[in-house]
């Protein structure tokens, strides 16, 4: 696979939100582990008092490790290299890797365009060259299979280049459409990925669905990127839903259509006809409750439209 600069060995930027974009805590997840394993500290950060309703997103208060109480204010930060990695069988390694950046926080309330704009500004301060935006989003995926990612780019050389598609969803968007959209207006190309996670345990994180951002992650990139406990983590989750599924008829017959339909639909000898067919079946149980408890858009395509 040819990869456009920024995808490879350029300066990339790593995009997640807490909350309507952060299914499962996946996305989230995912960026913070990558800021964890290698060292990252905060080179920019808005105030938050010009994007957050604290009615809606309340500051939280926590004791420090010298017994002080302080206070802990939403907001959203743009991590870079200066920091130390840490075990060296846990460090991130790959093309790129010493100018991987992060940028992690909670969806903001108002003032998006000035909000995008400004991490934007940020990013081309810190030399970026790609974004890549992680979401996830819940959808009728079975527990007990591979979790899709879905990419997609609006770019056309990242879609030449990467294998990707253009989004076709038209909808309500959260914040990352609105930065992937300056990021490219200000020449950065962007690629989104959206995991999709099962939404009958949406109350839960899903680190099943971190592991599968992390692999496509992977895959764009070059990087090598340590899992940790999170394999133990993916299996323990699934085990969990499985004993609850065990105790629940009606859910466990649930989870065994959407294993039909899965297993039909990636089986080597489905026909494009059958596949489009199993896809309809999805459309029509949009508004049946049995799909997203948030809208009722198609389960397979990402919440957001980047």
């Amino acid at each position: 696979m040819h990869q456009p600069v920024g995808f490879g060995s350029g300066r990339l930027l790593v995009v997640a939100f807490e909350g309507w974009n952060d299914a499962g805590e996946a996305a989230s997840s995912a960026a913070r582990l990558l800021a964890e394993r290698l060292g990252l500290e905060e080179v920019a950060a808005v105030d938050p008092e010009l994007y957050y309703d604290y009615q809606f997103n309340r500051p939280t208060i926590a004791a420090g490790d010298d017994g002080r109480r302080r206070i802990e204010w939403p907001g959203a930060a743009l991590l870079g290299p200066g920091g130390s990695h840490g075990d060296d069988e846990e460090t991130v390694t790959g093309p790129g890797v010493d100018g991987l950046h992060v940028l992690l926080g909670a969806e903001p309330a108002r003032s998006w365009k000035s909000f995008a704009a400004e991490l934007v500004d940020a990013a081309l301060a810190a030399g970026i060259e790609g974004v890549i935006l992680l979401g996830a989003m819940l959808a009728d995926a079975p527990h007990t299979r591979p979790l899709i990612v879905f990419a997609s780019s609006e770019n056309p050389d990242v879609r030449h280049s990467l294998g990707v598609e253009r989004s076709t969803y038209e909808g309500p968007i959260g914040i990352l459409s609105v930065i992937a959209e300056q990021a490219e207006q200000a020449g950065i190309p962007t690629v989104s990925l959206w995991a999709s996670v099962p939404h009958y345990v949406h109350n839960a994180p899903s680190p099943k669905a971190v592991l599968a951002l992390l692999a496509k992650v992977e895959e764009f990139t070059g990087l090598s990127i340590p899992r940790g406990t999170l394999e133990a983590d993916a299996t323990a989750w699934e085990a969990g839903v499985d004993e609850l599924a065990a105790d629940d008829e009606e859910m466990a017959g649930y989870i065994q259509q959407l294993e039909r339909a899965r297993d039909a639909v990636d089986a080597p000898e489905a026909s494009g006809e059958a596949i489009a067919m199993e896809f309809e079946r999805y459309l029509r149980r949009r508004g049946d409750g049995r799909g997203d408890q948030r809208g009722g858009e198609d389960p397979w395509r990402p919440r957001d439209g980047a």
